[in-house]
């Protein structure tokens, strides 16, 4: 029960405010007899109760009168009691009205309390009031975190090395800031603005574009299922970091074997894999042949004896840097030889994946178990709602940022690292008119902010009306442009200094391989190379072979690859798994190789949390909106659609569910985030809606909107989402659906083609989670539903009682005083 000390000065507060309104006049007897009622069921004084108020004060009998029954309800508030919601407060003032009573004047008059408005029968009400964050810097790190997703960074990375370099950065910009931030703010400020989640907030603002909501949440539940899954992997990796030295660095050996003669045909075997297609690179997409390349990334386990990086000794009586022979004893795992042992390890002891999407499988127990703790530690966040979150985002994302500006410091010391930063001067003046760059840029932009998937605006529902979310939104759009510009040249130089370490040891092979040779008289005595390549192999090796005849070059590469390090740099690819095979390879080279990759998949995580944070909310502030008895029971509801999650997330952990997660991640989302976008674009550029909606945020800032937001709203910002959307779709039916997959037999990546059920599921999904829009709008022409509210009509929350409010009552008392006679909700008069 709530202490009598507790409720005392809410009660002054509520007898003192007549005192202020001169010229209303008090009926003294019948006052008094209801407040003896109120008071007595919460023990206060008979003398406070009955304090004479004076002439000057206005009759209270219509909220005296329910005054018992709220304070039994307020019991059963306890915990929220000491609290008050100062958004709230703001969007429940009333209008200023007259009345008549009795001949007296009647003043412009204030909204009571709500503990002594609101009827027994609106209980329920009470229960879908959103808390607001603690403080804003929570709330913007919390929109920050959702939106530097790690996938987001990787593929900026890639598109700038791609798509024109310093040119795609300028695209990115221009759009961004003519397309990006103006849709940002739209999804702040509806969701800000309404208080609720993504499915109620498009309902209110254009009827007829109500189903939108519902689109967004399946996409968004559909997505977090994958990112889920995406999030083990990382914490399976972390947990693998712990080793000396890591698994990915070495083939595993072969335990009870003990064949050396065996060991010796495989060596040769891995001499001539490595002539054959060390760094063979073909234009387009990896072939069958092209899974050859990869051998030529086993430097590290053919250059080293098994301690860390940089050098030592080979397995398997291989030749060393150094000229000295080492025989092990126990040989490696055969399947791993063919490969290298990053990819070795990706494929068969992380996915244990499938040769084809059509295999199935139960779920792998080693990925189960890292999506059970993933969840687990997601819903340990979230349980206790915004005040856990935002102590948990605070932490995250600090210590996200914290160690990339590590890593950026680190990578610039890194050998090699001036190969991979050369690439940020890049610019090539040809894609600024390109049509294809234009159209990823656009949708890294989309895709960069979070767009479309409902958690922006769940987000901004737990932020006071009046906070100006368009500072927000450039803030946040600022903090993920600054995250991508410090992630970036990180990347690239740890890339230059892989690309370096491994034409290094490709220039060493080559020499080794040549020696051979001209001993054997296979090559001319012309084609025997420098013996001595210590310092920089390469260029050695590069200048020797620049100097001979272009037909003693031909019989030379007709033997050995190539050691092209610019080559070797561009064969990064664009794929969901680029983290786990290219740059962790290239992180084991590094000296302390344990820690580096330990505190790399640490960050990883933590910004896989930050977005999944964001993800959740959009999840669970929906639903709770929609089904209101789910408000009463918050802490069962969110176990119970973590474990809904998890369930359904078993789906992508079984041996081919890396192929669908490249399927929905690589070729579905776009379509449906593009066609939400636009549905929320159109739902606030029709005229009389924007008119509606930037006066409705005048009133709450105090100030005019700038015009040339509506601009942006209502005349670009659709023209270039329609063209997008175009060009997307028409890019999508040209390119060929196909997938990365691993190939058992030969131990290498080969590229399959999606089969035809696939693609008609994914096509069913897309017009499974597009169906609701037109539903709701046949729905509202068949019930007569106007396409937009009716003139006047006021959308703001409804007034709430103090009992769930959530901002001191302090601070309440200090808006009242600010607002003055700003008056926005009407009050009701008795």
């Amino acid at each position: 029960m709530r202490s009598t000390q507790k409720g005392k000065p809410s009660l002054e507060k509520i007898e003192a405010a007549p005192e202020n309104l001169p010229g209303m006049k008090l009926e003294a007897q019948a006052s008094e007899s209801s407040l003896a009622k109120a008071s007595s069921a919460e023990s206060f004084s008979e003398s406070q109760i009955l304090e004479d108020k004076g002439p000057g004060t206005w009759s209270m009998i219509a909220w005296i009168s329910e005054a018992q029954a709220l304070e039994a309800r307020a019991a059963r508030a306890q915990a929220w009691e000491t609290q008050a919601c100062e958004a709230q407060i703001r969007a429940s003032q009333p209008k200023q009205t007259s009345l008549d009573m009795g001949g007296a004047p009647v003043m412009k008059q204030e909204l009571l309390p709500e503990n002594v408005q609101v009827p027994q029968e609106e209980e329920n009400e009470v229960l879908l009031t959103h808390p607001l964050w603690s403080n804003k810097a929570e709330y913007i790190l919390t929109q920050a975190g959702y939106a530097v997703r790690p996938g987001n960074l990787w593929r900026f990375t890639f598109l700038w090395l791609h798509s024109g370099g310093c040119s795609f950065l300028v695209i990115y910009l221009f759009l961004l800031f003519l397309l990006g931030i103006p849709l940002l703010f739209l999804e702040m400020a509806a969701g800000q603005k309404l208080r609720q989640g993504n499915i109620g907030v498009w309902k209110v603002i254009s009827p007829w574009i109500g189903g939108v909501g519902y689109t967004s949440f399946m996409v968004c539940f559909i997505t977090s299922l994958y990112l889920n899954v995406i999030n083990a992997w990382t914490l399976f990796y972390l947990g693998q970091s712990f080793q000396f030295p890591l698994p990915w660095e070495k083939c595993p050996l072969m335990k009870n074997s003990s064949g050396f003669g065996e060991e010796e045909v495989k060596d040769e075997k891995w001499g001539n894999r490595e002539v054959e297609g060390n760094l063979e690179e073909e234009e387009g997409m990896r072939s069958d042949k092209e899974g050859e390349e990869d051998s030529g990334r086993k430097k590290k386990w053919e250059g080293e004896e098994g301690e860390g990086s940089g050098g030592g000794a080979k397995e398997e009586g291989r030749v060393t840097l150094s000229g000295r022979h080492v025989q092990s004893q126990v040989p490696s795992d055969p399947e791993c030889a063919q490969t290298t042992p990053s990819l070795y390890f990706w494929y068969r002891m992380t996915l244990m994946a499938s040769d084809r999407i059509e295999d199935g499988g139960p779920p792998v127990f080693s990925l189960s178990l890292p999506l059970f703790m993933s969840l687990c530690v997601l819903g340990a966040f979230m349980i206790n709602g915004l005040k856990s979150i935002g102590k948990v985002i605070c932490v995250l994302v600090s210590a996200s940022y914290l160690i990339i500006l590590c890593f950026l410091i680190r990578s610039l010391l890194l050998e090699g690292a001036v190969n991979g930063l050369q690439y940020l001067a890049v610019a090539e003046i040809s894609s600024m008119y390109n049509v294809n760059v234009w159209c990823r840029a656009g949708n890294h932009v989309l895709f960069s902010l979070g767009l479309g998937f409902g958690a922006i605006v769940s987000v901004s529902s737990h932020m006071q009306p009046s906070n100006n979310c368009l500072s927000d939104a450039f803030v946040v759009a600022v903090i993920n442009l600054i995250t991508m510009l410090l992630v970036t040249p990180f990347i690239f130089s740890v890339l230059g200094f892989w690309a370096t370490v491994i034409t290094h040891h490709c220039s060493e092979k080559n020499t080794e391989t040549l020696l051979k040779l001209v001993t054997l008289g296979i090559l001319p005595p012309e084609a025997q190379p420098p013996p001595n390549l210590q310092g920089n192999p390469t260029s050695i090796f590069t200048s020797w072979f620049n100097s001979l005849s272009h037909s003693i070059q031909r019989k030379i590469l007709s033997h050995v690859p190539e050691c092209n390090l610019e080559k070797q740099f561009l064969k990064i690819r664009e794929s969901t798994n680029f983290v786990f095979l290219a740059f962790t390879e290239a992180m084991s080279f590094i000296p302390g190789s344990s820690f580096w990759s330990f505190i790399f998949f640490l960050m990883s995580l933590a910004l896989g949390l930050s977005t999944m944070i964001g993800i959740m909310q959009g999840i669970i502030t929906p639903l709770q909106d929609v089904f209101s008895s789910f408000k009463k029971y918050t802490k069962s509801f969110t176990v119970g659609v973590f474990m809904l999650m998890f369930l359904c997330g078993l789906f992508f952990t079984r041996p081919s569910g890396i192929y669908y997660i490249i399927l929905l991640n690589d070729h579905w989302t776009v379509l449906p985030i593009i066609i939400i976008i636009i549905f929320e674009n159109l739902a606030v550029s029709w005229p009389s809606n924007a008119r509606s909606f930037f006066a409705d945020l005048a009133i709450l800032w105090g100030h005019p909107i700038y015009p040339i937001i509506r601009w942006l709203w209502s005349y670009l910002s659709p023209i270039m989402l329609l063209i997008l959307f175009v060009i997307s779709l028409f890019r999508l039916s040209l390119k060929t659906k196909t997938y990365v997959a691993w190939d058992s037999s030969s131990s290498k990546e080969v590229i399959r083609d999606y089969p035809s059920w696939g693609l008609i599921g994914m096509f069913a999904l897309l017009l499974v989670v597009i169906l609701p829009i037109p539903t709701y709008f046949i729905y509202c022409l068949i019930h007569g539903i106007p396409s937009t509210p009716p003139a006047g009509t006021d959308l703001s929350p409804k007034p709430l009682p103090l009992s769930v409010q959530l901002t001191p009552i302090k601070e309440v008392q200090k808006e009242e005083i600010l607002q003055g006679d700003v008056q926005i909700a009407d009050q009701p008069v008795v």
